[in-house]
């Protein structure tokens, strides 16, 4: 992404376009970047793109959790003003975003998540390879998408630098151990907030049944399919992300 990071106070953020705020939240594996087909298309319809950068390995090991990325996202909220939001996350993103607007529903009004964690256990473990040589996570990585040349080799050497960091790897382990624990299962019921689900029919991290859980969980939420793609659906097809995004956000007039 060639957008300027700015940094006010503790947050370092790329911000786009003018109108109603969609933040976004990365997973462990995703760059800013990741987001680069959204962060094209909403400015030009009306929308003000905003990606923070979770503070995923700069949190005392005590406080790395999802509940306290939920806080530092609310407080970032708050930071900037922002009276209402719509929140879009993808894989542990989406787990955080989840647990925001159960948190702070007054601040949400919409949720997209895309390849989240939250209900199914193995999301966090499998999705991230602990340790091994540059060819065992090149294949982790490449199975993250349907098309394997989606997994360049930048995304594939940033895997590999942070699991040969051992500060970010005991940070990583510590996250998916809270992520495992924050189970929202009993939560997503009591979750009025509008939800927009788009998977991708052959995610292998968090399988389509994943999100059919989701969709009969969450009393007001849409799920949308992509065919032809993995764990990360705004990565591999961001023209039809977006497409089903913005339709969703026209539909339900947010």
């Amino acid at each position: 992404m060639k957008e300027e990071i700015k940094s006010e106070g503790k947050f370092n953020y790329i911000e786009k376009g003018e109108g109603t705020p969609i933040i976004i939240l990365h997973g462990l594996m995703g760059g800013l970047s990741n987001f680069d087909g959204v962060a094209q298309f909403f400015p030009e319809n009306g929308y003000k793109v905003v990606i923070p950068e979770l503070p995923l390995y700069s949190m005392p090991l005590l406080k790395t959790s999802v509940s306290n990325f939920a806080k530092y996202i609310k407080e970032f909220i708050d930071f900037k003003n922002y009276s209402e939001v719509i929140l879009l996350g993808n894989s542990l993103g989406g787990h955080i975003a989840l647990l925001t607007t159960k948190l702070y529903p007054e601040k949400i009004k919409g949720l997209v998540i895309t390849g989240s964690s939250g209900l199914y256990e193995s999301a966090m473990g499998e999705s991230y390879p602990k340790r091994g040589d540059y060819e065992y996570i090149k294949k982790k990585a490449e199975n993250v998408f349907y098309d394997p040349a989606v997994a360049t080799k930048e995304i594939v050497d940033d895997v590999y630098a942070t699991v040969n960091n051992r500060n970010k790897l005991i940070k990583t382990l510590a996250i998916a151990k809270s992520a495992i624990r924050h189970n929202m299962a009993k939560d997503l019921p009591k979750m009025n907030t509008e939800t927009c689900i788009i998977w991708g029919k052959q995610d292998h991290v968090t399988p389509p049944d994943v999100a059919e859980d989701f969709y009969r969980l969450l009393p007001n939420s849409k799920l949308y399919w992509i065919d032809k793609c993995g764990h990360a659906a705004m990565m591999e097809h961001p023209k039809k992300f977006n497409k089903l995004f913005h339709h969703w956000l026209k539909d339900k007039q947010l």
